[in-house]
């Protein structure tokens, strides 16, 4: 069986930046305001967050500042996250948009730089919402590209922009959430030889297989035996299925399934997001 390939794409946060620049540049005043898929947040409140996420990066991974959290659970975590989110972009109300472009112009290639320091093989923490393992960190690059990737999205959404679903960007995207589908399946009760085979369609999607090893499932792309559930997703559905910004039975009744329903069922609570 072959295990998917690392995600390295170093070379795409620039590309996805000026996306975005040029998407915030376009920006009514209007448009600022109006609510996004993430609860209680506007478009301004988006970009927002994406500003303290580059802040965060260059005070803890550039400069080795740590703010002292005792984290016992993922759910302590889960709390931690959302509640520093949610103090961040209240503060940060005060800025007007211009100065939020400028800040994310100016943080963005230093951002970028940082990440590009780093030695992608070596082992960094665990990416949470795929398990408690420390991982790689080429992983927890990918998935800062799948936070930049998924909230430009949203901001797209919700002015009405055309959507950044080329294969460039969101190929990767989908091949980091899929990730957490072994972390999901923890707890489906299958013999070993079991495989769910997953399937996303669209330019940017692909198939995937969760197998059933002796003592836990995996992430692969082939099966040695006739899966016994395949689920298919459309690219649309399967980003916002994994971010949250779709209800999961709204998700299910779009998808289509074959075989047995309750090895489907762990695709529909994956969340490959904190909070």
């Amino acid at each position: 069986m072959k295990s998917p390939d690392k995600i390295i794409i170093i070379d795409r946060f620039a590309p996805l930046r000026a996306h975005l620049l040029t998407l915030l540049a376009e920006l009514g005043e209007d448009d600022w305001a109006r609510p996004t898929a993430a609860p209680g947040w506007s478009v301004k409140d988006v970009a927002t967050h994406l500003l303290g996420g580059d802040i965060a990066i260059l005070s803890g991974k550039r400069d080795g500042f740590r703010s002292p959290q005792k984290i016992n659970s993922y759910s302590q975590l889960v709390e931690l996250v959302n509640r520093l989110n949610w103090e961040w972009v209240v503060a940060a109300r005060r800025l007007s948009p211009r100065l939020l472009r400028d800040l994310l112009a100016f943080c963005g290639p230093e951002v970028e730089a940082c990440f590009s320091s780093l030695d992608p093989m070596s082992i960094g923490g665990p990416v949470d919402w795929a398990g408690s393992d420390p991982a790689p960190v080429w992983f927890d690059l990918a998935r800062e590209f799948t936070e930049r990737w998924h909230h430009q999205q949203q901001i797209r959404d919700a002015t009405g922009r055309p959507p950044l679903y080329d294969r460039y960007f969101l190929a990767p995207v989908l091949d980091t959430f899929v990730r957490a589908l072994p972390h999901a399946f923890r707890n489906a009760v299958a013999p070993a030889g079991t495989s769910v085979r997953f399937k996303i369609s669209g330019e940017a999607g692909g198939i995937w297989y969760v197998y059933k090893a002796e003592h836990a499932w995996t992430l692969v792309l082939d099966s040695p035996s006739e899966p016994a559930t395949t689920v298919q997703l459309s690219e649309d559905v399967a980003w916002r299925l994994f971010t949250k910004g779709m209800d999961r039975e709204r998700a299910r009744s779009l998808a289509v399934i074959e075989g047995r329903t309750d090895l489907a069922a762990p695709i529909f609570t994956t969340t490959a997001i904190i909070g």
